[in-house]
């Protein structure tokens, strides 16, 4: 039985701009999905309806009611005046988890296991881009989520930052297999990460490819290792990531 279903009629804003239509896909539990569209089709948006931050919409989204959900945003939105262990307690410190020591406990491991254990007291002007998105990974799975929504989170890093931290995620998500909606445009990124990428089309963007990864884990570490099979993949359609079903097949999406 499916973890997440996600059953979306349509999404229109008060412009009149309809931007998700007809979208529909489920999600098991512990899978890895990449979210793959053109610039504006409401990859972001989507990412805010199954995370209740917007409920203007015309359909479902069901996962079950007790599920955490974690949510990493394109930036790390670090409270400046906060130091990196505080603006991580700002997730524990609720008053129905007070008495959650393990989760405290948790903190520590994960502070030490991305190094950021001597920048626990740091502001996050003081630090740098990737020390802010390793941080931001620690605020995501300190909670043990069950949904970890995940857009765009390693944009304008360099590359071996970036595939550090893709590493990092890797690891961490291994270790608890929460499922995951990770919105990206880059093609290799989501290769290299995912189980299942999603391909969106133009808006009003709905499903036009559902493609399993055919890689086992694990993968090749630098994303560049796997230009051949997104070459082989943009081969066989090659106007997939402008959001136009090439070669789509009734059943695909």
């Amino acid at each position: 039985m499916s973890f997440l279903h996600v059953d979306l009629q349509h999404k229109i804003y008060p412009n009149g701009v309809c931007t998700l239509q007809d979208l529909h896909f489920a999600a098991d539990k512990g899978e890895f999905i990449a979210l793959v569209g053109p610039s504006g089709t409401g990859k972001s948006t989507l990412l805010n309806l199954i995370a209740g931050l917007d409920s203007d919409f015309h359909g479902s989204i069901h996962y079950p009611p007790d599920t955490s959900l974690s949510f990493m945003f394109q930036e790390p939105h670090l409270l400046p005046w906060l130091s990196v262990e505080d603006n991580i307690r700002l997730v524990l410190d609720a008053p129905a988890r007070q008495a959650d020591t393990q989760r405290f406990t948790r903190m520590e491991t994960l502070l030490e296991q991305l190094d950021l254990t001597d920048f626990r007291n740091s502001f996050p002007g003081q630090l740098s881009g990737g020390m802010k998105r390793r941080a931001a990974l620690v605020r995501a799975f300190v909670t043990q989520p069950g949904l970890l929504l995940m857009d765009e989170p390693f944009q304008s890093l360099d590359e071996p930052t970036a595939q550090g931290l893709r590493q990092l995620l890797l690891q961490l998500w291994e270790e608890n297999r929460p499922t995951v909606l990770f919105v990206t445009h880059n093609l290799n990124e989501a290769l290299l990460l995912a189980d299942r990428i999603l391909f969106l089309s133009a808006r009003p963007a709905h499903i036009i490819l559902d493609y399993p990864v055919p890689l086992a884990r694990p993968r090749p570490p630098e994303t560049h290792q796997l230009q051949p099979l997104q070459d082989e993949l943009l081969q066989q359609r090659p106007e997939l990531l402008c959001g136009i079903p090439t070669f789509y097949q009734p059943g695909q999406g």
